[in-house]
């Protein structure tokens, strides 16, 4: 994850920003920690049981003390939303956060893990309230780049793999 968010979205150096993060499962996981290591000040974590993002809290807390934990939206524009839970799959979803909270706060970046559809209604909202967007496909890409890494010792072919999942995923 974070290779695809410093790629998409240019931005090499995360110390100090404020992230809200959608979701309590294992993605939200995995992304509260990674976010937590490259050094986030502030971390909004969401979910529909709060009970799920205060396991995540504490993990988090436990190994980054100095990361700002928050169970909560944020009333403040953040750097960076990330949505790491399942609505936007399905057509009819509902947004995982609501169209005026973008329109007002107006977070710098909003990234979707989702990658089918390309584009999911919190990324075309978020773009309608002018916010720099992705989806999860470079996530996808490099979770497969490290696999193929480990298993065979060699770099990856990381523009070759990019090519053959855009043409396997949008055709």
């Amino acid at each position: 994850m974070a290779r695809s968010l410093k790629e998409d979205f240019q931005w090499p150096d995360w110390r100090g920003a404020s992230v809200l993060l959608l979701g309590a499962g294992g993605a939200a996981r995995a992304a509260a920690l990674q976010l937590a290591e490259e050094g986030v000040a502030r971390l909004f974590l969401v979910n529909r049981t709060r009970a799920k993002a205060g396991a995540i809290a504490s993990a988090v807390a436990a190994r980054f003390p100095a990361v700002n934990i928050i169970q909560d939206l944020p009333r403040d524009p953040v750097d960076l939303v990330i949505n790491a839970t399942s609505l936007g799959l399905k057509e009819d979803d509902p947004l995982p956060l609501e169209e005026d909270w973008l329109k007002t706060q107006r977070p710098r970046r909003v990234y979707d893990m989702i990658y089918r559809p390309a584009e999911t209604a919190l990324l075309r909202s978020a773009k309608n309230a002018g916010c720099q967007t992705a989806n999860g496909l470079g996530m996808l890409l490099y979770q497969g780049a490290a696999a193929l890494e480990l298993w065979s010792g060699l770099p990856a072919p990381v523009a070759i793999m990019r090519a053959a999942l855009r043409k396997h995923i949008y055709g």
